[in-house]
């Protein structure tokens, strides 16, 4: 399982470690679905990797806020993603944030779930921006969501 953030905030970028902003609801969804044993930090984002999942970004940039990237990059990342899931070979990749995934397949909408189409031989998952920011989706939410993808 690859998940695909939208690009690094501010602090992640400061830190180094993905969904690190404290408020940042991936990690506890993570766990609460059952994909980790204990609640990771995202210090311990490397023992994703024993498990066999994996965390990159549609858009290498940092800023501080995802709306700041523009069209082309997502574009660009959607290239270079798909280099790295033909490389790699995830079984899944799940988009987190709709409108990250639709502004990289260049469609209108998406629906919260699987996605009929493969990207570069994956099966293709889209879930809500985690963000603490994300008012539309509580932690529970996630976890339900999270769950339905593991």
């Amino acid at each position: 399982m690859l998940f695909v953030g939208i690009n690094p905030g501010l602090y992640t970028a400061f830190t180094g470690h993905h969904f690190a902003r404290p408020g940042n609801r991936f990690w506890p969804a993570l766990h609460g679905a059952g994909f980790s044993a204990r609640l990771l930090h995202p210090s311990e984002q490397g023992e994703l990797l024993r498990d066999g999942y994996g965390i990159t970004n549609l858009v290498n940039r940092a800023t501080a806020r995802a709306e700041e990237v523009a069209p082309a990059e997502f574009a660009t990342g959607r290239n270079r993603l798909a280099a790295k899931v033909r490389r790699y070979r995830p079984r899944a990749v799940a988009f987190l944030g709709v409108g990250a995934y639709c502004h990289a397949f260049r469609i209108k909408t998406a629906a919260i779930g699987r996605q009929a189409d493969r990207f570069a031989g994956a099966v293709v998952w889209v879930l809500p921006n985690p963000s603490g920011l994300n008012a539309n989706y509580q932690l529970p939410d996630l976890v339900k969501l999270f769950r339905q993808l593991r």
